[in-house]
């Protein structure tokens, strides 16, 4: 099975309007409500590919409650630690004339020292077993800025493979540890490395512990350097719609290759796929699947030097 963290769940709220103005009211023509977070939405789309999914991190309160009912309606297992605070939940309005979304995080609920030992026991127990774990999104009040570079360690440690998708002082810290992936923004690379030309960007990362760092460039595709060599990986046109999610589907299509022992090019072909097809798709977690068929054939892959 595949196990993904979304230490920071939340319960997503996507409003559809028919133009979105500044200081102005507006008639909400659509309302879908979905679980949510890096790593549930990374879950979702790997349980719809077929795998074999497990989803922890934490939830908790109203709004815990009606995520996990939610998720309960899907092939994703359930390993959700309880907290007292109450699970956020993040808005996103799509601009139906525009194709433009704007999005609205709330911050997540202050998790105690008691509860990080119960996720971190949850977490090495759920290890066993696993061919791969994804530690997705932002942390919560309460758990300290080391904690993605401890999960990595507990990882590395039991033999499974780990890809860290983050940003900031836990990218930083967390890269350090030594993951087998990660996959900043371009943004958020630059913010690591201080770098933004991609391919010295994407080598600076590397230098400082990914054995592998995969680059979104957002409509531009994938940049891929790892220890087998350098790739670009392009959509054949740019895609009109909502891109809320569309990194996550990006990081289920290479999860998904590594499980599968594919090589690099078809790993970056799923991601590319992936991506483009959720932002053909109203949510973030769910991708149009003849869409995703169709691209796979039309991902344009090439190496490029070192």
């Amino acid at each position: 099975m595949i196990l993904t963290v979304t230490l920071n769940t939340a319960l997503d709220l996507t409003y559809r309007v028919p133009a979105l103005t500044p200081h102005a009211s507006h008639r909400v023509t659509q309302v879908i409500e979905r679980p949510g977070g890096k790593g549930l939405n990374v879950a979702r789309v790997l349980a719809a590919l077929g795998y074999e999914t497990v989803a922890t991190g934490f939830a908790g309160g109203a709004t815990g409650a009606t995520l996990r009912d939610q998720l309960a309606s899907t092939p994703v297992r359930d390993e959700l630690v309880e907290t007292t605070g109450t699970t956020r939940r993040t808005v996103a309005v799509v601009d139906t004339a525009s194709g433009d979304t704007t999005q609205l995080n709330e911050p997540g609920p202050t998790v105690t020292a008691a509860e990080w030992t119960a996720f971190r026991t949850r977490f090495t127990a759920l290890l066993d077993g696993a061919r791969a774990v994804a530690l997705c999104g932002s942390l919560p009040p309460g758990i300290h800025v080391g904690a993605y570079a401890e999960l990595v360690r507990l990882a590395r440690t039991a033999g499974v493979p780990v890809l860290l998708d983050t940003s900031g002082e836990p990218l930083r810290r967390g890269i350090a540890a030594r993951p087998d992936l990660v996959k900043p923004n371009a943004d958020e690379l630059a913010q690591l490395t201080g770098a933004r030309e991609p391919h010295r960007a994407t080598r600076d990362a590397r230098r400082r512990g990914a054995r592998a760092v995969v680059s979104s460039l957002g409509p531009e595709g994938l940049l891929a350097a790892t220890p087998e060599g350098v790739w670009r990986a392009t959509p054949p046109a740019v895609v009109q719609g909502n891109p809320t999610g569309a990194g996550d589907s990006a990081v289920a299509g290479l999860l998904s290759g590594l499980v599968d022992q594919a090589p690099w090019p078809d790993r970056l072909t799923r991601a590319v796929a992936l991506s483009a097809a959720t932002v053909l798709s109203p949510v973030a977690g769910e991708f149009d699947a003849p869409a995703y068929e169709e691209l796979l054939t039309r991902v344009k892959v090439t190496e490029e030097t070192p």
